[in-house]
C-alpha cells in the first residue's frame, strides 16, 4: 500500500517544469535523510518534487504504453485512444473489462507516494533552517498537497485509509481498514484549511505554481461538489450494502451540500484574484480568441493553479496532425463535436439553431474550431520564414491533393478529428520552436461552473447562476450569450452540463463528472462515432461506427489494486468488483 520511497530517489533528478521557476532541474547525489533535511536547499527541494505529480490524474499520457498514449479523454466519450488492440487502461475503461487484476495503479501508488513524502517533509520542518516564515508557508504547501493527493484518491475510489502523519515501513502494521467516506472530505478539508491560513492569495514570479490560498479554496470547491453530488449520497453504487454504503458515499442524502458547496465556489470568487481571460484585440474579429489563447500563455489571470513544465512540444508531440509531426492520437468522437452549440449558442439539435448538416462546421461555438481539428480547419504552416495558411483536408479526393492527404480519416485519425484544445497554433513539433506553456489543473471558469452547478442543486437557477453561465458564454464568443430567461431548476441543470462538457473538454474533467452525476451508464454506453468527408463532385458527410463503449456499474468507481488487497486483505473492495 505504501512503498517505501528513498529520499535519494526523490532528489536524483526532478521533473524539469519552468525555468527560473521552483522546480528547475535538480541533480544530487549522496543523500540520506540527515543531509537532506539539515540542508535548506535539498530540503526545499524535497518539497518541491512533491509537486511534479500533482497533475498525473488528468495527464494526456497518463496511460502510457510504449508508444501509445492517452489519458482519461479516452476513457470516456471524449475521445478514441490510439491502436484499439492495446490493452492500456484507456481501452479496458472504452470497453469495460477493467477489473482489479489489471486496473492501473497509478491514483492509489502515486498519491499514497507523494501523502507519505509529505508527512515526511513535515515531521522533519523543525530542524530544517528555514526561517519562521518560511516554515509556516512550506507547512502550509505540504497540507494542501496532502489533501491534493486524498482528493485524487476520493474521486476514484470513495473513502480510503487516512493515515495521518504517520510515516510507515515495511515493519510496521500498516491500517488494512478504509475510512468513511465523510471521514476522508472532513480531512480534506481540514487540510486545505491548514494551507489557506498562511498562504498568500496568489503566487508570483518564481513561486507561481506553488499552492496558494486560492488553490486551497478552490480545492475546497471542487471537493464540495463532488461530496453534494449523486455518486456520493445515498450509499452511492453500495446502497443497501452494509459496511460499504457509508465508505463510498454518504449513507444519507442531504441537500444542504449543494449550498456549501456553492459557498465554498462563491469564497474563490470573492477573492476578487482571478478572472476569465479574455483577448478581443490580438485577432481582430476573431470572437472567443482569448479562449484558445489563454492555453498558450504561461501566466495568465484564470490559471489558480498550474502544472508547471519547461519550454515544451508536449501537446504539439501527442494531439496534432501526422503531417505537423503528431502522434494523432487520441482523436474525438463525433458525440464530442456535437456537443458544441452553434455561434448562437443553441445546440445543433434545437430546430432553431440553424445548424445544417451539409455545411456542419460553419457558424459553430468558436470553442469547436480552438478544440477540434476537423475537415476543412485551416492551419497556419512556415516557409521561408514567412506564416501561410493552409487549408487541412481528411480525404484523398480533393483536386489537387494536398500534403494534409495523410491525415486523412482511415489514416492519420480513426474519428476524422483531431485535438486542438491547449496545442500552441505557433509551434509545429517537427519544425523549430516551443511553448512557453504550463498545464492547467485548476482554473477559474472550473469555478464558475462549479458555483453555477451547486447554486443550481440549492436554490435553483437564480440571477448569479445565470451571471457564472453567461460570463462563460460571452468569453468563448458566443453571440447572444445570453441563455433563455425563464429556465427550470432542470432545463438549467441541462444547460450547466452542456456547458461544463464543452468548456473544460479534455482537460480530465468529463470521466468523472458522467459519473458523479451518474450518468456514464448511458454517455459511456453507447456506440461512438466518427465522420468521412467526400469531396467528390459534391462534398457530402457520412457518419460512421468506431467503437461500441460498454460501462458496467461498477465502473462508477475505480476497483482498488489486487496487489494492494492482497497485501493489506482487510481492505474491503469496492462494489460489484
Amino acid at each position: 500500500m505504501y512503498r517505501i520511497l528513498s529520499i535519494v530517489g526523490f532528489l536524483v533528478i526532478f521533473q524539469a517544469c519552468q525555468k527560473s521557476g521552483f522546480l528547475d532541474q535538480t541533480t544530487t547525489t549522496s543523500l540520506n535523510e540527515e543531509s537532506t533535511f539539515s540542508d535548506s536547499a535539498n530540503a526545499m527541494a524535497f518539497l518541491n518534487n512533491i509537486y511534479s505529480n500533482m497533475g498525473f490524474a488528468s495527464d494526456p499520457k497518463r496511460f502510457n504504453g510504449g508508444s501509445y498514449a492517452a489519458g482519461l479523454e479516452a476513457s470516456c466519450d471524449e475521445a478514441e485512444g490510439p491502436n484499439a488492440s492495446s490493452s492500456n487502461g484507456f481501452i479496458q475503461f472504452a470497453t469495460g473489462t477493467v477489473n482489479p487484476t489489471v486496473v492501473p495503479d497509478d491514483a492509489w501508488r502515486a498519491s499514497y507516494n507523494n501523502i507519505r513524502a509529505a508527512n515526511q517533509f513535515l515531521k522533519h520542518l523543525p530542524v530544517i533552517p528555514f526561517s519562521n516564515s518560511l516554515k509556516q508557508t512550506s507547512k502550509a504547501e505540504a497540507h494542501f498537497l496532502r489533501g491534493w493527493y486524498y482528493f485524487m484518491l476520493l474521486e476514484h475510489y470513495g473513502g480510503v485509509p487516512i493515515i495521518g502523519d504517520s510515516i510507515y515501513t515495511t515493519e510496521d502494521q500498516m491500517p488494512q481498514t478504509r475510512n468513511a467516506f465523510s471521514s476522508v472530505v472532513n480531512y480534506i478539508l481540514d487540510e486545505c484549511d491548514s494551507a489557506a491560513a498562511y498562504l498568500p492569495v496568489t503566487q508570483t514570479g518564481s513561486n507561481y505554481g506553488r499552492a496558494s490560498k486560492g488553490a486551497a479554496l478552490a480545492l475546497k470547491s471542487r471537493l464540495l461538489l463532488y461530496a453534494a453530488s449523486p455518486l456520493f449520497n445515498d450509499g452511492g453504487i453500495a446502497k443497501g450494502i452494509d459496511g460499504l454504503d457509508s465508505i463510498v458515499a454518504y449513507p444519507d442524502t442531504d441537500p444542504t451540500r449543494w449550498a456549501k458547496a456553492a459557498e465554498a465556489a462563491r469564497n474563490v470568487i470573492a477573492l476578487n484574484a482571478y478572472s476569465l481571460y479574455v483577448d478581443s484585440t490580438t485577432v481582430s474579429g476573431q470572437l472567443g480568441y482569448g479562449f484558445m489563447d489563454l492555453f498558450t500563455k504561461r501566466y495568465n489571470t484564470e490559471y489558480i493553479l498550474a502544472h508547471m513544465m519547461e519550454s515544451n512540444k508536449y501537446l504539439e508531440s501527442l494531439w496534432d496532425v501526422p503531417s505537423r509531426g503528431g502522434s494523432g492520437g487520441p482523436v474525438p468522437y463525433q458525440e464530442m463535436v456535437d456537443a458544441f452549440p452553434m455561434a448562437n449558442g443553441l445546440p445543433i439539435t434545437d430546430p432553431n439553431s440553424g445548424y445544417d448538416p451539409q455545411n456542419p462546421y460553419k457558424n459553430r461555438d468558436p470553442r469547436l474550431d480552438y478544440s477540434i481539428i476537423h475537415d476543412s480547419t485551416l492551419r497556419i504552416t512556415y516557409g521561408a520564414n514567412q506564416p501561410t495558411p493552409v487549408t487541412l483536408y481528411w480525404n484523398t479526393k480533393v483536386s489537387p491533393a494536398v500534403a494534409a492527404s495523410g491525415d486523412a480519416v482511415h489514416k492519420g485519425t480513426a474519428t476524422g478529428y483531431y485535438i486542438f484544445k491547449m496545442i500552441d497554433p505557433d509551434i509545429i513539433n517537427n519544425g523549430i520552436g516551443t511553448s512557453p506553456r504550463c498545464l492547467p489543473l485548476i482554473r477559474y471558469a472550473e469555478i464558475l461552473l462549479n458555483y453555477a452547478e451547486a447554486q443550481n442543486e440549492s436554490v435553483g437557477p437564480d440571477n448569479s447562476v445565470y451571471q457564472a453561465i453567461e460570463a462563460i458564454r460571452q468569453r468563448a464568443g458566443l453571440r447572444p450569450y445570453t441563455l433563455p430567461e425563464g429556465m427550470d431548476q432542470g432545463q438549467m441543470r441541462e444547460a450547466i452540463r452542456r456547458e461544463r462538457r464543452v468548456e473544460l473538454a479534455f482537460e480530465g474533467f468529463r470521466f468523472f463528472d458522467v459519473r458523479r452525476w451518474m450518468i456514464a451508464d448511458s454517455t459511456d454506453n453507447q456506440m461512438m462515432h466518427g465522420m468521412e468527408v467526400d469531396r467528390g463532385t459534391t462534398v457530402s458527410y457520412n457518419e460512421f461506427n468506431v467503437r461500441k463503449h460498454n460501462f458496467k456499474k461498477a465502473m462508477y468507481l475505480w476497483p482498488l489494486p489486487l496487489s494492494e488487497i492482497s497485501k493489506l486483505p482487510g481492505l474491503k473492495q469496492n462494489p460489484l468488483y
